[in-house]
């Protein structure tokens, strides 16, 4: 089975442990992506965010034998608890799906799409979509290693995905990314 993953984030430069095999593809699917999840550490992720532009994403296939081996992969690469249910997005391309997603991965030969679905996070809201404004004030408010590291990810992150937000922070704070 051909199982690919789809990424946009630190997956793209820091998979361990996620079994990739080879290199990550530039030329994935179009998808609604923006810097519109406070992760963890500090910094503002890339999140799939349904009021944003699409953007072309970047994929991967994986070294597993099953659907469920390479969920399980994602899950424990995203730290996302067991119990939480809608931090993996699953595409089936076998059969005959419709839409754009499985025309990709149609034409590609890949029977099975896996992507990180973890909602935007703002103010430890889950879902809530930060406005830019919002976005801006949030990575001011960072200091020290915690601001180093937003600056990172931002930088970090290709710069094909070129998307509202981030041309947002570049002009304003003059953080390169």
């Amino acid at each position: 089975m051909n199982i690919a993953c789809l990424g946009w984030g630190s997956l793209l430069w820091k998979p361990d442990p996620l079994p990739v095999s080879g290199e990550w593809h530039a030329d994935g699917p179009w998808l609604p992506i923006e810097f519109s999840r406070i992760g963890d550490n500090g910094e503002l992720a890339t999140a799939v965010c349904l009021n944003a532009p699409a953007v072309q994403v970047f994929w991967a296939l994986l070294a597993v034998d099953t659907l469920e081996q390479a969920c399980e992969a994602l899950r424990q690469r995203e730290q996302i608890p067991q119990d939480r249910n809608d931090g993996v997005g699953v595409l089936i391309a076998q059969g005959s799906p419709v839409g754009p997603l499985a025309e990709w991965a149609q034409q590609r030969q890949i029977d099975a799409v896996i992507w990180t679905a973890l909602p935007p996070r703002s103010a430890n809201n889950e879902g809530l979509v930060p406005t830019i404004d919002d976005a801006i004030a949030y990575l001011r408010s960072l200091e020290g290693e915690k601001r180093e590291h937003a600056r990172n990810y931002l930088a970090q992150v290709p710069q094909q995905l070129d998307t509202p937000y981030r041309r947002a922070i570049s002009q304003q704070l003059g953080w390169s990314g």
